[in-house]
């Protein structure tokens, strides 16, 4: 008797249904064909000790499982649940009349429990698309698929619960979720808030523009002067993301299987902080099974590389294409998938070897020349990358300890929300350009001109301070996002000033 099962494998951030087709005949042979992996193989075993402990037996029969599409390896286990209903199908244990309406999918235990799988959300959107009347998955996945509307959900603990209701004895209740409200009731919740910091005014207008702009920065300061805690309350500061954002964040998350248990809807900006010693692979994407990266997981929301200069020298090289293109794509004999990685890179350093270059108090005891070598390991290319760079000192010990609360994140978001907006407005014919970091050069002519007083004043500092040549479009831009939060149209030079007092590392003295 032949038998056809659906399930689903993941390209990238989309899915695509698999018919697993289960021919059983006589014999007492097992066959699994159609680029199985290891795992799927596997699930011989898992599915067999499975129903006998739920009282059920694989038939002593010539057994072929056939995955379709043939040429699109199947990997994971998450296709036990969907071959070990077929079995039980063509054996006449169940009947087949229900199962072609649904999408079935889960990993098996050995007493016949539910595991959670990879990528819920992405399959439940191409299952909707297919025309599925619905998708029986494990329970601990049912609420990310059930965002996908027009499509029943049904979560499950056990393969008990899926035999009952195919076979009509119980009904299962679909899992519903109210996507907008499950979207604006999270779209505010911040672990972090700017009103905690102490001081650093200088270093908070610096990231208030950073974010206004989506501009990449960096930050340099000695040991505790406050990087690491300043970064992690940038997502706070940001624009929220729209629906459509937070479905795109989601899908990748699930993808990688990054979703908490139970978890739905990505309505927060993410934060990636990954460890310096991460390797090229693991931060873009990729592997024998490509799978998203750091950069991916972080689009949309902020990368943050801290102590950027003892990262492998290759493996920050590989963020300058995806940073210009915001997406990354991962090439291999057989597929190629993209992965969306549109992000604001925010990086922090110490000035030197030792920490304490430039420091008020404490003397630097680096070697000469040591600073320069130490800031060199950050190529030109990659700075070129970076629109801000902000020198962080030490808080005094007076603003440490003032009662007086600073200014909340809340503050700040409303008028990096006001500059976004006009953004918004000034590039809507623009394919792609929602923010000041984005435009082009040729864009910088038409977007960011300059009146006689602005540009002596950038030629003057540009001479003076030994800017780079590199610094010019950054500044530009920079000044543009200063005007926007002032709400003026043009370009003045006291925005050109206060940008280019954010090129530190650009100064040819520094380090010297």
């Amino acid at each position: 008797m032949l038998v056809k099962t659906f399930g689903s494998a993941l390209l990238g951030v989309n899915a695509i249904i698999i018919t697993v087709e289960i021919n059983m005949d006589i014999g007492i042979q097992f066959f699994m064909v159609g680029l199985p992996d290891s795992a799927v193989k596997e699930s011989h075993q898992r599915i067999e000790a499975a129903l006998r402990n739920i009282g059920y037996r694989i038939p002593g029969k010539k057994i072929v499982i056939n995955m379709a599409p043939a040429d699109i390896r199947k990997e994971g286990s998450a296709y036990d649940l969907t071959i070990a209903i077929g079995i039980l199908a063509a054996n006449g244990q169940i009947p087949t009349d229900r199962i072609e309406e649904f999408v079935i999918m889960g990993e098996l235990s050995l007493d016949g429990g539910l595991n959670p799988i990879k990528g819920a959300l992405p399959i439940a959107i191409e299952a909707r698309r297919k025309g599925f009347k619905g998708f029986i998955l494990p329970k601990q996945n049912a609420r990310e698929a059930a965002i996908v509307d027009d499509l029943n959900v049904y979560g499950v603990e056990n393969i008990l619960e899926v035999l009952s209701f195919l076979k009509g004895d119980t009904e299962l209740v679909p899992v519903r979720v109210d996507t907008k409200d499950e979207f604006f009731n999270q779209l505010r919740e911040y672990e972090f808030d700017f009103s905690d910091v102490k001081g650093q005014e200088n270093i908070k207008r610096a990231l208030e523009i950073a974010a206004a702009g989506g501009h990449n920065a960096i930050l340099i300061g000695p040991p505790g002067s406050g990087k690491t805690m300043l970064a992690k309350r940038i997502p706070s500061i940001l624009p929220p993301l729209n629906l459509q954002e937070a479905l795109e964040t989601t899908k990748i998350h699930s993808v990688a299987g990054k979703m908490s248990r139970d978890s739905s809807l990505i309505s927060v900006r993410p934060f990636r902080n990954p460890h310096h010693t991460i390797s090229p692979v693991a931060l873009v994407g990729g592997g024998s099974n490509p799978q998203p990266g750091e950069i991916s997981l972080a689009h949309n929301g902020v990368l943050f590389l801290d102590e950027l200069p003892e990262f492998q020298r290759n493996v920050i090289e590989v963020l300058r294409q995806p940073m210009e293109d915001r997406v990354v794509t991962i090439s291999r004999a057989k597929q190629t998938v993209e992965y969306p990685s549109s992000f604001m890179l925010i990086a922090a350093m110490n000035p030197c070897p030792c920490g304490f270059y430039n420091h008020p108090d404490k003397p630097c005891v680096c070697k000469a020349g040591d600073v320069q070598k130490y800031l060199n390991r950050i190529s030109g290319p990659l700075l070129d990358r970076i629109d801000i760079h902000v020198e962080v000192t030490p808080v005094p010990f007076r603003e440490l300890s003032a009662i007086r609360k600073s200014e909340s994140s809340n503050s700040i978001r409303e008028r990096v929300i006001m500059a976004r907006l006009l953004q918004e407005e000034r590039y809507k014919d623009s394919k792609g350009i929602h923010a000041n970091a984005q435009i082009s050069t040729k864009m910088l002519n038409k977007y960011c001109k300059l009146n006689e007083d602005g540009l002596v004043l950038l030629k003057n500092a540009m001479d003076k301070l030994s800017l780079s040549a590199r610094a010019y479009d950054r500044i530009l831009k920079v000044s543009r996002t200063i005007a926007d939060l002032e709400k003026s149209s043009d370009i003045k030079p006291e925005h050109v000033a206060e940008a280019i007092n954010y090129r530190s590392l650009d100064r040819e003295t520094w380090g010297c």
